[in-house]
């Protein structure tokens, strides 16, 4: 079921704004898709299927919020520190004498990944 409360984008990746989602009929859901630099007007069904099953590209997908986080964290031989700072510098005011390596860590995945 669509929401206005969610993003989303069709399958082919153009930007979506969804106007309303009870507009009754077969194509309760109204928007637009984001073509050559302007905004069109386009309907889906409840489950954001497009009105011409042809066109299956129209289609909505739900796009999800990412997790972006950094941090650092301190190499030493035989295995990593349990702990993880936010700065190198922290890290490296925290590392003790036989660090062999202080790497940056990054994540950046979709909300709920790998559940």
């Amino acid at each position: 079921m669509i929401s206005k409360d969610k993003k989303y984008r069709t399958k082919s990746g153009r930007e979506v704004r969804i106007y309303a989602v009870d507009g009754g009929g077969r194509y309760p859901v109204h928007g637009a898709i984001f073509v050559d630099g302007t905004w069109s007007q386009e309907n889906w069904k409840s489950d954001g299927s497009n009105i011409d099953s042809l066109e299956d590209s129209l289609s909505l997908i739900e796009v999800k919020p990412r997790i972006q986080h950094a941090f650092w964290l301190n190499v030493y031989r035989g295995s990593l520190s349990t702990n993880r700072y936010n700065t190198k510098e922290l890290a490296d005011l925290n590392a003790v004498q036989d660090r062999i390596a202080c790497v940056k860590i990054t994540i950046d995945c979709e909300e709920g990944e790998g559940l």
